[in-house]
């Protein structure tokens, strides 16, 4: 069973390095611009490391979902290498947004077609998992 999930498993492991590697951002910025919490404004530029790291924490539950699912229904690889690229993309969001808002443009949309893609694997791998296990339909013999 580990064989199936490992890949899995070590992006997960990567994607809460990166998270935590963005809170870390976040406590150095409120040191450098002198930001105490709670407060969430301050500084333009304390305020897009902050808003950075919270849109990234925002969609990282939606990615784990969408990796777990696609690399469980679908294809293991296929949904670790995706889930690369996604965490690239965010990587690349955090740091563009933090230099300028116009640079986290880009690797935003860059992550949100990873995850469409993730969400169009994972319902194809539901999709064909329902109509083999319950209706005896496998749609891969039918398209060959």
């Amino acid at each position: 069973m580990l064989d199936q999930i490992h890949l899995l498993a070590a992006v997960t492991v990567l994607g809460v390095l990166e998270q935590a590697y963005f809170f870390l951002q976040v406590i150095y910025a409120r040191r450098a611009f002198g930001v105490s919490p709670p407060k969430t404004s301050g500084p333009p530029e304390f305020e897009r490391i902050f808003r950075a790291q919270v849109n990234s924490s925002e969609y990282f539950p939606i990615f784990l979902a969408l990796l777990w699912q696609a690399g469980l229904f679908f294809h293991q690889g296929l949904a670790a290498a995706l889930g690369l690229l996604y965490l690239y993309a965010r990587y690349c969001y955090f740091m563009g947004y933090r230099a300028s808002p116009s640079e986290r443009l880009t690797p935003i949309y860059f992550s949100s077609g990873v995850l469409w893609i993730l969400l169009g694997a994972s319902a194809l791998g539901i999709l064909h998992f329902f109509l083999s296990h319950y209706l005896r339909i496998n749609i891969l013999q039918l398209l060959t």
